[in-house]
């Protein structure tokens, strides 16, 4: 290519030459640059009066008139041979024969002097994408090998995307932005402190999706029932962003009124799933929601297309709870059923969303047999577990996905700690005699335990006023139930009666009706539910005082 001949008769070479003259450059003219192929200027018509081909196109003037920025550089210094009218208005005019780090600071700024040594070794082209300069504004560049009179040279391309680059930066920052209302919107929704049963450690972490990640709709959340039971949940709202987050909020919310009621789990799921239906048809979600008692040393469990929860016993074995398990929340028309898994004393469960053990390069039953191995391994407290499995699953900051996991240890509690943890039962057989074989073994029990005289006279009353009422209004098998923990007394009397008593006032002249209104009052929290298999437990609670709580 040859763009010295044409030099006097292109627009605006007349104004460079004047402005070189007026800094002391020497001509453009004057500097050896590649012979040109074309000859025609686009004035001289071809022999049948139109104008002239492609081919015949002066190369100069075309590059002079396109307002990308083009600059011609040849030699392993990259000195300059030519550069357009646009690259002049961009950054001034720049004297040919001069080596490019000297006479072109624009392309350092950009870093692309690197870029041409790369391009003139491989000789092929290179393009670097939005590369942004000082003043502000931004470049796509193409670097593009040719073979010049003077031996190999680039031809340097820079496009002007200033308004692409600020467009996708309000984008960007919109999406922060957005992103950052989700993850504030999820984080409140989650509970801010984890409820502390009396027999269980638990831990939770979650941890939001990378930055170029949408956030979820996973939540957690662990709920004491009263009488010595825990209600925990995990759950996975499909989608992204605040509208998952909102509908995660109204889930959880639901959860812990419906936990209140204190239902079997796959109740506690049938209702969840009607009311996924009325907050949005389109959207669903997996759940799995699980109680402990401790006084039967099992995780009774129902699924809503959750994955499954595992649990390591005492002796070091996995159990996986796979069945049973229903299709997600919001899908409607199914039946969910509670399954149980043993969890006692010495066990760990983990309770987790998809996102700790899901990849796209592999199947997610890899993932969960990942997990299990993980935790075969890990040991400590339940935080250093959850940090354990994080870790071992690979999740760093830039995760592609939402990750919950919720993790639950039974301690096996020996000697002195295992002392403020205590058991005791009595059936309650034959007529109204039980009351009193009732009274003197609750009597018993509380001097063994070494409860302070007004605890003491507090626990008999209500575990005669509960047997009486389940004499009078239960049926058999009937059985009273003393527990002691580190922080509560719990009586619970069940019978094989479905029906659940509740509190009334009772008139003057009323001679029954006033068992449970006593037993609220005198302790600190009361409830009853239906047990499986029919029939009903009634219990209260009663806070111990710090004496006892020490002993």
């Amino acid at each position: 290519m040859n763009f010295t001949r044409w030099s006097a008769r292109l627009p605006g070479t007349q104004r460079r030459a004047a402005s070189r003259a007026e800094h002391g450059l020497p001509p453009r003219g004057e500097s050896a640059v590649p012979a040109a192929r074309a000859e025609h200027l686009p004035d001289d018509p071809g022999q049948d009066g139109t104008g002239g081909g492609v081919d015949e196109l002066p190369v100069r003037d075309v590059l002079d008139r396109i307002p990308g920025l083009v600059a011609l550089v040849h030699g392993p210094d990259h000195r300059i041979a030519y550069v357009n009218d646009a690259y002049v208005a961009a950054f001034g005019d720049r004297p040919v024969g001069e080596p490019a780090r000297d006479a072109l600071p624009e392309l350092d700024e950009l870093s692309l002097l690197p870029l041409l040594d790369q391009v003139l070794r491989s000789t092929k082209p290179r393009t670097v994408k939005s590369r942004r300069t000082a003043a502000g504004r931004s470049y796509t560049v193409t670097c593009t090998p040719l073979e010049t009179a003077e031996g190999p040279g680039v031809l340097v391309f820079a496009a002007d995307v200033t308004d692409h680059a600020e467009a996708a930066e309000r984008l960007r920052t919109s999406e922060r932005e957005h992103r950052r209302t989700a993850v504030t919107l999820q984080r409140s929704l989650l509970p801010q402190e984890l409820e502390e049963p009396d027999d269980l450690r638990i831990a939770a972490t979650y941890q939001p999706g990378g930055t170029e990640a949408a956030v979820g709709g996973d939540w957690y959340d662990v709920i004491t029932l009263g009488g010595g039971r825990t209600a925990l949940v995990i759950g996975d709202v499909m989608g992204r962003g605040v509208r998952a987050a909102a509908v995660m909020g109204q889930l959880r919310t639901a959860v812990r009124a419906y936990a209140r009621l204190d239902l079997p789990p796959h109740e506690v799921l049938q209702l969840l799933d009607g009311l996924a239906i009325e907050i949005d048809p389109q959207q669903i979600a997996t759940c799995v929601y699980a109680v402990h008692d401790p006084n039967e040393g099992r995780l009774v469990y129902a699924s809503a297309g959750h994955l499954p929860i595992l649990v390591r016993d005492e002796n070091g074995t996995i159990h996986r709870a796979e069945e049973p398990t229903g299709p997600p929340l919001g899908t409607g028309g199914w039946l969910h059923t509670s399954g149980s898994v043993p969890l006692g004393p010495g066990s760990t469960a983990v309770m987790y969303t998809d996102g700790l053990v899901e990849r796209r390069d592999e199947d997610i039953d890899e993932g969960v047999a990942a997990l299990e191995n993980a935790l075969s391994g890990a040991t400590g407290t339940p935080q250093v577990i959850c940090d354990r499995l994080i870790r071992a699953a690979g999740v760093t900051a830039d995760h592609d996905d939402d990750v919950a996991v919720l993790v639950l240890q039974h301690p096996a509690r020996k000697g002195a700690d295992g002392e403020r943890f205590r058991n005791a039962a009595l059936e309650l057989l034959g007529g109204v005699e039980a009351a009193p074989r009732a009274r003197a073994f609750a009597s018993g029990v509380l001097t063994s335990w070494r409860f302070p005289t007004d605890l003491h006279d507090l626990g008999v009353l209500a575990a005669s006023e509960l047997v009486a009422n389940s004499l009078q209004h239960g049926t058999p098998p009937m059985r009273l139930r003393l527990r002691r923990t580190d922080r509560r007394l719990i009586i619970e009397v069940t019978d094989g009666d479905d029906h659940l008593p509740r509190r009334r006032r009772a008139e003057p002249a009323d001679e029954t009706g006033r068992g449970i209104a006593i037993v609220a009052t005198i302790a600190s929290n009361w409830g009853a539910r239906r047990t499986p298999g029919g029939g009903k437990a009634v219990w209260c609670e009663f806070l111990l005082p710090k004496d006892s709580v020490q002993q």
